[in-house]
């Protein structure tokens, strides 16, 4: 699948309004004088790639729609550990969120990864399902964001830390918004029984997995270090 952001271009720029009186002929392209007829040429090729165009932004919002529709299934049963306990599918969709409209991220590989990010890992998901439906690419990119929970939960903590600069670019970015989103979560409605302090390790151990990574996006490493500073600044205040 390719990106959102398509450019529609023609190898020729049209005046349109230059051939406003060619088109007010019955037989418009087919008018010859004063070169309308090259001019008819490049329209027909400028609407042939906005056709196209067209048709790749349509594939790649059904592509991002399958995705939010399959993890909404998946997590169907599923809450937040905050204490409001919202759905599941607010996470991955905040996710998109940051990616899209704050950073300005159209990759739909990313996106699409991004809403599938928890489903190998908290649902009975496999690896070979996400490709099935969505791809080898989108597969490998939530494999590299997948923990293994045949470990522990502090070897899952220090996996996160030493393959961090071993991940992609594509799956940097699903870190970089995931740990945002956590982070925002921690502060906005924490799980039941967090201490001040677990709150503070998980800061402190999110920042320790993203500083890796740096350099892979600066709006979304921005966003990470407001709430990063701000998260400590609170929970500091205790």
């Amino acid at each position: 699948m390719g990106a959102l952001n398509i450019v529609v271009k023609s190898t020729q720029r049209v005046d349109f309004a230059s051939i406003k009186p060619c088109i007010n002929s019955k037989n418009w392209c087919q008018h010859k004088r004063n070169g309308y007829e090259t001019r008819c040429d490049s329209i027909t090729l400028y609407l042939t790639h906005a056709h196209s165009a067209i048709a790749m932004i349509l594939s790649s919002i059904g592509f991002i729609i399958k995705a939010t529709q399959f993890a909404a299934h998946k997590h169907r049963h599923q809450r937040r550990k905050g204490k409001q306990a919202v759905p599941y599918i607010n996470h991955p969709v905040d996710l998109v969120y940051l990616l899209s409209n704050r950073a300005g991220i159209q990759d739909d590989i990313v996106l699409a990864a991004a809403l599938l990010h928890d489903t190998v890992e908290d649902t009975d998901t496999t690896l070979d399902e996400i490709e099935r439906e969505f791809g080898k690419t989108a597969r490998d990119v939530v494999a590299e964001v997948t923990d293994d929970k045949m470990l522990s939960a502090e070897e899952r903590k220090q996996h996160q830390i030493d393959h961090a600069p071993h991940l992609s670019d594509r799956a940097r970015l699903v870190k970089l918004a995931d740990k945002i989103a956590n982070l925002h979560d921690i502060l906005s409605s924490p799980p039941d029984g967090w201490s001040t302090q677990r709150k503070l390790d998980y800061f402190h151990w999110a920042k320790q997995v993203i500083d890796p990574i740096r350099g892979s996006n600066t709006i979304l490493e921005q966003i990470f270090d407001d709430v990063y500073e701000r998260g400590i600044h609170i929970l500091s205040k205790s």
